[in-house]
């Protein structure tokens, strides 16, 4: 059975981010306080910084008119997923995405759809792909994009009746979020500097 990625690379071990790093992440990004929210301020200064092409992708997607529970989306899991490769792997070991990875990044995941949507005997589509790859950040990822598309959901947090979503919108961000993980997680470094292995390096 076909169950890795034929065009995406597969994700070494010791790049793979855990739900702890990121549970707490959650918890930090929904405090309201104007202490939290200077250092959010500050977490996307650096996430421009040290990540320029990665930044100007995920803008890209954030400035189309989606509406406003995709943007919230968009925003929330770009931050929260960049943060937790920073925290997990720090300046050392998180190197800058280049425009050529960003660009062979995403043709890869297009690639992959392409190979699986003529293979109808293939039971796993790109999401249990890159779920392999990053099992805890697509986890992470999945439960809120359910939640935004969820309208009870909406309706318990804001108190009135859910409004219609545009599922476009929501699928375009959890793409961009998808691109964003597998790029970072191939910017990771081992902890030793030894060379990986020849799967890992192979485009």
């Amino acid at each position: 059975m076909w169950v890795r990625g034929a065009a995406i690379r597969p994700v070494p071990r010791f790049a793979v981010v855990e739900r702890s790093t990121l549970d707490g992440i959650e918890r930090e990004l929904a405090d309201d306080s104007p202490r939290a929210h200077g250092e959010l301020d500050g977490a996307f200064s650096r996430f421009e910084s040290t990540q320029p092409h990665l930044a100007d992708s995920i803008s890209q997607v954030l400035a189309r008119p989606l509406d406003e529970t995709a943007l919230a989306l968009g925003y929330f899991l770009s931050i929260a997923v960049w943060l937790a490769f920073e925290r997990t792997f720090g300046d050392r070991r998180l190197r800058e995405v280049s425009s050529d990875a960003l660009k062979a990044t995403a043709e890869a995941i297009a690639l992959e759809e392409e190979l699986r949507a003529t293979n109808g005997a293939e039971p796993l589509d790109i999401d249990d792909v890159v779920s392999l790859e990053q099992p805890h950040v697509l986890a992470f990822v999945h439960e809120h994009v359910d939640a935004a598309l969820d309208p009870g959901v909406r309706e318990a947090e804001h108190g009135a009746e859910a409004k219609d979503i545009d599922v476009d919108d929501v699928h375009a961000v959890y793409r961009a979020t998808v691109l964003l993980t597998l790029c970072l997680s191939h910017a990771v470094v081992p902890v030793d500097g030894a060379s990986r292995g020849r799967d890992e390096l192979m485009a």
